[in-house]
């Protein structure tokens, strides 16, 4: 099992590259506003600047930084990863009818949804500007890819996603687009812009995509296990929109018949009555679920940290380790 380290890494990732992440907020608090449409700065306002973490803005910096960049171009690929990530939230939360975000209400709550779906747009143009700009094709085909494949893994939850009969296997399909591709993206284009070799750059996207998996796995795992107050959302969430996650497939393999009917109840039928979402802490907890889940969590974290052998040793490659131990640890 993965052992916790005692610090978060996100806050020494953020100290050790504090100089190119006040340049990406610079580049982003610039690129967020319009001239033309006063509601696109408003809701950037309000949710990029809603504590956000900007781990995938660090993942793309660090790994630039540790093949030795010495150049500007990772900063404008960690800006424009920071955009796509951005317009998936907001777009996100108008599918989930989401009303609480970091914390926050949502933006299609205090907005609404059309102006979250276009405001959602207008960032992913702002990415793939800032992309152009670095001057690389490569990295552009990167990162292009992977927002297309983050809307076909959008596509295939909103079809598939509250089936009880969701397998592992679809499971991971939806998370490695939703969540891992953007990651892996992240580090890759970074290790290209900064001149590494073809084995570099893929070992720095499968650390991406390792890590990618082990915070979806752990963020599933939080729904049930977390609090509010530390995860920036309403507990039981997941619960309450009906979305099949791995704690929950976990607990289907293993369920009986009165267990399959229940989860059929509440997630396919959309039938959720009051002690419900508790019920269903229980059954995840005493099936050994969310064990379970956690050990693979752990996997998919020391997969992460394996992928970093053989890159150049030092500061931040051992913070890029930490993050992969944080990352099935943490608690938001």
């Amino acid at each position: 099992m993965t052992t916790p380290v005692s610090k978060d890494p996100r806050a020494e990732l953020a100290l050790e590259l504090a100089d190119d992440l006040r340049r990406v907020e610079q580049i982003i608090k610039e690129r967020a506003d319009s001239a033309v449409a006063e509601r696109i700065g408003r809701i950037a306002d309000h949710l990029l600047g809603s504590g956000g973490k900007r781990v995938r803005a660090m993942l793309a910096l660090a790994s630039a930084r540790l093949l030795g960049h010495t150049g500007s171009h990772h900063v404008l690929l960690a800006a424009a990863v920071e955009f796509i990530h951005t317009a998936t939230l907001l777009h996100d939360d108008v599918v989930d009818e989401s009303r609480q975000r970091r914390g926050r209400p949502s933006a299609n709550l205090l907005w609404d949804n059309k102006s979250s779906i276009l405001v959602g747009d207008f960032f992913f143009a702002r990415s793939f500007q800032l992309m152009v700009g670095t001057g690389s094709l490569e990295a552009l085909t990167i990162l292009s890819d992977a927002s297309a494949t983050i809307s076909e893994a959008e596509v295939l939850q909103l079809v598939s996603g509250r089936d009880p009969q969701l397998g592992e296997e679809d499971y991971y399909r939806i998370i490695n687009g939703k969540t891992a591709a953007l990651f892996a993206a992240a580090a890759k284009s970074a290790a290209v812009v900064a001149g590494a070799d073809g084995t570099a750059a893929e070992a720095l996207g499968r650390y991406g995509a390792s890590l990618g998996t082990a915070y979806q796995i752990a963020d599933d795992l939080l729904d049930y296990s977390g609090q509010r107050s530390s995860i920036g959302k309403d507990v039981g969430d997941d619960f309450r929109e009906r979305k099949v996650t791995l704690p929950v497939i976990k607990a289907m393999a293993m369920a009986g018949d009165d267990e399959r009917a229940f989860w059929r109840r509440v997630i396919a039928d959309g039938d959720q009555r009051d002690g419900d979402f508790e019920r269903a802490k229980e059954l995840l907890r005493s099936s050994g679920a969310l064990d379970q889940a956690r050990s693979d969590a752990a996997d998919w974290s020391n997969a992460a940290k394996e992928a970093l052998d053989g890159l150049p040793p030092g500061r931040l490659r051992d913070l890029l380790g930490d993050l992969a131990e944080f990352a099935v640890s943490r608690r938001n």
